[in-house]
């Protein structure tokens, strides 16, 4: 095949494939197209490079092609730009934290399959937190976190081990305050709930979850993995506290769906002006999302944020540290949700209760 009529090709599904995110549907075939934004990119700039340096341009179709393939690489650059170093702070910066007014959490999917418990065990130490999320934790994973963080401090515990691979643990220094284990959507994929007391005594309200992915064979669409993050997003709006919610999302930060989570829970992206923090996939160097997220609200600023060191699982540890400032909240405050948010946001609830009475109607045939 000539090179030319190989980028023509290549040039045409670029096209289709950065479409795809904005149908209007929730099949995983279709979603699973709001991951690769930075690898269509790049190729979307090599090919247009080559193209434009390597052919003359002679007639309209080669000029049809450089316009339609630079347009499809200002498309996806647009959706990646804020997520560089290059874009604006979302949440501000603080150098100079106060101690009792802080707040450190290591998010690990530790993969329920993996075995190097120690691995998972010394990134603990080398990071020392306050608050320890672990996903993908069965029985075992359980019993030996357990023993091998006995006397560090953790004293305060939410367990839900499972071998769905959708168990969690929340383990704390810190005291928890009214902690619940939620089964928001199905009686096998938990979310955890609690108010964190800082030392200065301060309460922060915090919420974890681990929404399914919209692939087989966990889910054949996103209605579930979407119902739930709207979920907390209203419990986030709503919240009288400041107010964290994190864990893998198994969505990426610049999803239509993570958007509408940010626009009506109203919290930051520590990663929008610092860079993608890419969780998945820890085993290769091409194909790396940022699955795993912590959002806050406006009272908070950031200290520090890094991935962890590879700890055999498919996912780096996620780290950031925080700190409590409520009087300087007004300069990041986000806007209000929309009118058209709102109801976008209900939709999909909607969806996910229309799909849970046809799975019940299905089940008494």
């Amino acid at each position: 095949m000539h090179l030319k009529a190989f980028l023509q090709g290549f040039g045409i599904l670029a096209v289709v494939l950065s479409l795809f995110p904005f149908v209007a549907a929730d099949y995983w075939w279709i979603r699973m197209f709001d991951y690769p934004h930075v690898q269509l990119t790049i190729l979307t700039l090599v090919a247009l490079l080559v193209y434009f340096f390597r052919f003359d341009l002679r007639n309209w179709r080669d000029y049809t092609f450089i316009v339609v393939l630079g347009a499809c690489f200002l498309l996806q650059l647009v959706k990646i730009f804020p997520y560089t170093p290059f874009a604006e702070k979302e949440l501000k910066s603080n150098t100079a934290a106060i101690p009792a007014r802080s707040i450190d959490i290591l998010a690990i999917n530790v993969l329920q399959k993996n075995e190097e418990y120690h691995k998972v065990i010394n990134e603990v130490f080398v990071w020392e937190p306050d608050v320890l999320i672990f996903t993908e934790t069965n029985e075992k994973w359980r019993n030996v976190l357990r023993e091998g963080l006995k006397g560090f401090g953790y004293d305060h515990r939410m367990e839900m081990p499972l071998d769905n691979t959708y168990g969690m643990l929340v383990y704390s220094k810190l005291e928890l305050l009214n902690p619940q284990i939620k089964f928001l959507l199905e009686d096998c994929i938990p979310s955890m709930h609690a108010r964190v007391v800082l030392p200065s005594r301060e309460m922060i309200q915090m919420h974890v979850i681990h929404p399914t992915p919209p692939m087989p064979p966990h889910d054949g669409s996103s209605t579930d993995r979407d119902a739930q993050m709207m979920m907390v997003a209203k419990m986030a709006k709503d919240a009288k506290l400041p107010v964290i919610v994190a864990g893998d999302f198994n969505d990426v930060a610049w999803s239509e769906t993570t958007q509408l989570f940010q626009n009506v829970s109203r919290l930051l992206d520590p990663r929008i002006g610092r860079g993608f923090y890419n969780t998945f996939n820890a085993d290769s160097w091409i194909m790396r999302w940022p699955l795993d997220h912590l959002f806050v609200s406006e009272e908070f600023r950031l200290v520090q944020i890094e991935l962890g060191s590879h700890v055999g699982s498919d996912h780096f540890p996620f780290y950031t540290k925080l700190s409590l400032e409520p009087s300087k909240a007004a300069v990041q405050k986000a806007p209000p949700p929309s009118q058209e948010e709102l109801k976008e946001a209900e939709n999909q609830l909607e969806k996910e209760t229309k799909k849970d009475n046809k799975e019940k109607a299905e089940a008494k045939q």
